[in-house]
């Protein structure tokens, strides 16, 4: 397999608001920090070193999408999860209900590699990955961005579950789960790593902080949505949920 590498990837970094953080940082400290402490550094960093307006014109941007609506209009807990066939970091395609079919499915949006909270997150997963599997649930990670993008985060982060391209957000619309960014944010993020090519869509779409456990008859049995994206589901509740599915409790 050829590996599609984005050139600040090709330099080893994870580029955010100006700033560099080397891809390496990822595996430093990280195993005895929670997942919580992590995000919580990473916004103390950017909050410091970054102009505060800019910081207040996030802040903003959050409190108008908690305002509009997108938290109730998401697939929650008891609802139906749409099936759904994307294309893989491998060069091939998930399908939801395939895997369905052999367990308990763990999904989750992020926003693009460029996102470091995101690739906190996934990281993190990676690190509880055997957990899960030893629950019996896989876990698929969906962004926006074009397959390329997919194959480069997964092989930078060394990812081991499955790594999925929802171009033009046509499956996070179907869950509810996508928004458009206020102007000013879509214009710090476009500067920054341009979006637009990155997600081969000029709308400014972006998905919620949002993490779905799916039982087996693809039922959403345990729903995480928060329009906060320095905010993700606790790992450890994740697993919790999951393996109540496979005691019956969550069923």
């Amino acid at each position: 397999m050829t590996l599609f590498k984005w050139s600040s990837l090709a330099f080893a970094a994870i580029i955010f608001a100006g700033t560099l953080f080397p891809a390496a940082s990822f595996a430093q400290d990280t195993s005895v920090k929670t997942l919580q402490e992590q995000l919580d550094e990473r916004k103390e960093t950017f909050t410091k070193n970054s102009d505060p307006q800019k910081v207040l014109d996030y802040e903003q941007g959050i409190k108008e999408l908690e305002q509009s609506g997108v938290l109730e209009r998401a697939k929650n807990t008891g609802d139906k999860a749409p099936d759904f066939t994307l294309p893989n970091a491998l060069g091939g395609t998930v399908t939801l209900s395939e895997l369905l079919a052999q367990g308990p499915v763990v999904l989750v949006w992020y926003r693009g590699e460029w996102c470091p909270y995101c690739n906190i997150y996934l990281k993190n997963l990676q690190d509880n990955a055997a957990s899960f599997k030893e629950a019996g649930a896989q876990i698929v990670a969906i962004s926006p961005e074009t397959p390329e993008h997919a194959v480069s985060v997964s092989d930078t982060l060394d990812l081991g579950y499955h790594v999925l391209s929802d171009e033009k957000s046509k499956v996070a619309e179907e869950y509810g789960v996508v928004y458009t960014l206020p102007p000013k944010i879509a214009a710090y993020l476009q500067d920054a790593f341009d979006l637009k090519s990155a997600n081969n869509d000029d709308r400014n779409l972006l998905p919620l902080a949002a993490s779905y456990v799916i039982n087996q008859n693809g039922i959403i049995s345990y729903a995480y949505l928060n329009a906060d994206y320095r905010q993700r589901a606790d790992t450890a509740i994740l697993l919790e949920e999951v393996k109540k599915l496979k005691s019956g409790e969550n069923e």
